[in-house]
């Protein structure tokens, strides 16, 4: 089912022996965008210390109670590497972390079965895991590029003729945790009208300047389904978008 990040925001956190905090935000792949991480507010139990969590540890979520379950102990996650507030997460640092619990290389896609696995441009599935890393670093691939869902939020939206808005949110799919749209407040086209635009029909993001880019023009997106924060988003309402546009659909390709 697609979910609105920015509602899971706050949710519960809970480990096998009891609750360690509340879902601050959310990391994701922007090559993927698929959501690698969450960030747990550890608050008064562990002071200070950022705890990441693989949906490899996710084990439920209960939208009514606001509970995410995941199956790990909090030993564990007392113990588990620290993680700098202030610098972005590298490889290295994603690489001890995974260690640590366990969890698969999603960049690889050695280790197992993994929520989001891709296999690594030009690697035989022969090579070692050093060997990937090693040939990655020598392609200057070593630092991962996570974006954070907080961050992206109030990023501008420009249609392929002007500014319309900016990022409201993302819908996600809670199974396979790729994020499938942005929501879009249509503030400066349309005040009040939010809509949603796939990832295939964005033009472009420029990270550096915080803005994003559509394949769509300002008539269209005038005209398009307006999308209700209430109303859950099923395959009929995506249908729907998708005819509107003429587009290609995800779950059909």
């Amino acid at each position: 089912m697609l979910r609105s990040v920015k509602e899971m925001e706050g949710f519960r956190i809970k480990a096998i022996d009891g609750e360690i905090g509340k879902l601050h935000e959310f990391y994701f792949d922007d090559h993927t965008w698929i959501i690698r991480y969450i960030i747990v507010d550890t608050g008064s139990w562990l002071a200070e210390k950022l705890v990441l969590v693989s949906p490899e540890s996710f084990k439920s979520l209960d939208w009514d109670k606001r509970i995410f379950e995941v199956n790990l102990d909090k030993q564990q996650i007392e113990d588990s590497p620290d993680i700098d507030r202030e610098r972005p997460v590298s490889r290295q640092k994603e690489t001890e972390l995974i260690g640590y619990y366990g969890w698969p290389m999603y960049w690889t896609g050695i280790g197992g079965p993994t929520i989001g696995a891709f296999p690594p441009a030009n690697a035989a599935i022969t090579k070692t895991e050093e060997e990937i890393l090693e040939m990655r670093r020598k392609e200057g691939q070593d630092d991962p590029n996570l974006r954070s869902t907080r961050t992206v939020i109030s990023y501008g939206i420009h249609a392929n003729d002007g500014h319309i808005g900016h990022v409201e949110d993302f819908l996600a799919d809670d199974e396979s945790w790729n994020i499938r749209y942005l929501i879009v407040d249509t503030k400066n086209l349309l005040p009040g009208k939010k809509v949603i635009t796939a990832l295939d029909w964005i033009e472009k993001i420029v990270w550096s300047e915080s803005d994003v880019y559509l394949k769509l023009t300002k008539e269209e997106i005038k005209n398009s389904p307006e999308y209700d924060p209430s109303e859950t988003v099923g395959r009929d309402y995506e249908n729907k978008i998708h005819e509107y546009y003429g587009k290609k659909k995800y779950w059909e390709k």
